[in-house]
């Protein structure tokens, strides 16, 4: 094994690892959103499933585009990820008001989606993920 190759290993564990931890960078701040910001809304919103989707989804996203601008991702980048993070709950409201599915599975459904659809995201532009 050459010195090279032993070094671009090295560097491309590296950008794992940074890839990872800004993946679990960005959940946290997730999680930190929706304790800290969730308390401001009407107590009667938590009552509407639709109500309580969005709350989150919004508490979640304020975070994590704040950590995101933090880390010096651009306008576009963060609206990108901030997108993700809406449309599994845009897209799961459709059949929720028509009846079709309870708004528990909205809740469990589009958290369920979001974060592989955010990984997507991360894994479509890697390069500005990986620094």
């Amino acid at each position: 094994m050459t010195t090279t190759h032993t070094h671009s290993t090295r560097s491309n564990t590296r950008k794992l690892v940074r890839f990872v931890a800004h993946y679990l960078e960005m959940v946290v701040a997730m999680i930190v959103g929706m304790v800290a910001l969730g308390p401001l809304w009407p107590a009667d919103w938590v009552v509407r499933p639709d109500l309580n989707a969005m709350t989150m989804a919004v508490d979640m996203t304020i975070a994590m585009a704040l950590w995101m601008r933090i880390r010096r991702h651009s306008w576009p980048r963060t609206a990108e990820m901030s997108a993700s993070m809406f449309l599994p709950f845009v897209v799961l409201l459709v059949p929720y008001w028509l009846g079709a599915i309870s708004g528990t599975t909205v809740m469990v459904a589009a958290h369920v989606i979001m974060f592989p659809l955010m990984l997507a995201v991360m894994l479509w532009r890697r390069a500005d993920y990986w620094h």
